[in-house]
């Protein structure tokens, strides 16, 4: 790793627990996992094939417990990966005349850990590439590394939270200098379009997600050629990638001044909102912090029926674990 190159994913606490799981290497294909480990973000269309499993131009990335990590990518990406990324070694294959897979297959055993315990993401390996592996090496011991490196994720070093702190500021920049410019008669694809090349302007890499005018019955259906009328709330959910990393904000706009029923809708869930903020904290559960939520509506006759209260950051996609909703039993549990 270059020394100019500062990691910011949480290495001590990924050895920790791949040393608890008695794991001597992980083999990482997912989009979350990848960029946290790899510190860059791919761009465009690179980036699709870290989302698409049954892709035939994907990228794993390879972290012994001892040793160098090395990067696996077609080589369409390998200047991007020695500009960006603070792993240095790198692998190249040529897609669509060899395959990703068997060639990971290839280097574990160059790296001596063809009979090794390895970690992989049952949910970001299709079962398809999980075999081909396996087939490869028939005596590797392949486990699942997901929620794993879910929880290693779930801590977030000083740097993360300065780079995210980073764009959630620069997100907010965007939309206040693009609300101002709202008027009745511009339509939801119109602002929407202003919206995204403000982030592009400022600096994101990318960005994504939603505006709707009050007047829009499908919230979540994409923008439309609707027009803003004086006194339509501005809904929105927007998220821009800084370095890979999300900068994700709602921010309430009104276009013109709110009546009452706005403004008092406005401040229970801005009260709502801070003493929720309140109770994140050390030793509190999500179904805790969810109960709380829909016990404060419930008190002003408000039935919350959202499946979440809340959700974590990282690198990627924004919505990642640990999520803020009710107790549940099952193997993702919140409490």
């Amino acid at each position: 790793m270059l020394p100019d190159r500062k990691v910011i994913a949480n290495i001590p606490r990924l050895n920790q627990y791949m040393d608890a799981n008695g794991l001597e290497a992980i083999a990482i294909r997912s989009g979350v996992n990848f960029t946290y480990l790899a510190g860059m973000a791919l761009p465009g269309t690179l980036a699709r094939h870290l989302d698409l499993a049954n892709t035939v131009r994907g990228f794993m990335l390879l972290w012994p417990r001892k040793g160098e990590p090395v990067i696996v990518l077609d080589s369409f990406a390998e200047k991007v990966a020695l500009r960006d990324s603070w792993v240095q070694r790198i692998a190249v294959y040529h897609a669509y005349v060899e395959s990703l897979y068997t060639r990971v297959a290839n280097i574990l055993e160059d790296l001596g850990l063809r009979t090794a315990r390895i970690g992989f993401e049952k949910d970001g390996l299709s079962a398809a590439h999980w075999e081909e592996i396996q087939s490869a090496l028939p005596h590797l011991q392949m486990v699942d590394c997901s929620r794993m490196m879910d929880e290693v994720r779930w801590i977030k070093t000083q740097g993360e939270i300065d780079l995210q702190k980073k764009a959630a500021d620069l997100l907010d920049d965007t939309l206040l200098e693009v609300f101002s410019t709202i008027r009745a008669g511009d339509t939801e694809r119109q602002v929407h379009a202003r919206i995204v090349e403000s982030c592009l302007r400022h600096g994101f890499g990318w960005a994504h997600g939603i505006l709707n005018s009050s007047s829009n019955h499908v919230m979540y259906g994409g923008e439309s050629d609707l027009p803003f009328r004086q006194g339509d709330f501005v809904r929105n959910d927007y998220v821009a990638y800084l370095n890979g990393y999300a900068g994700h904000q709602s921010r309430l706009a009104i276009l013109g001044e709110p009546n009452d029923e706005q403004q008092k809708g406005y401040n229970l869930t801005l009260e709502v909102h801070r003493k929720t903020i309140e109770r994140c904290r050390a030793g509190v559960t999500a179904g805790e912090i969810y109960a709380f939520v829909v016990d404060a509506f419930k008190e002003e006759g408000i039935d919350y029926t959202a499946s979440l209260v809340g959700h974590g950051m990282g690198p990627w996609f924004h919505q990642q674990e640990p999520v803020l909703r009710k107790k549940v039993t099952s193997c993702w549990k919140t409490e």
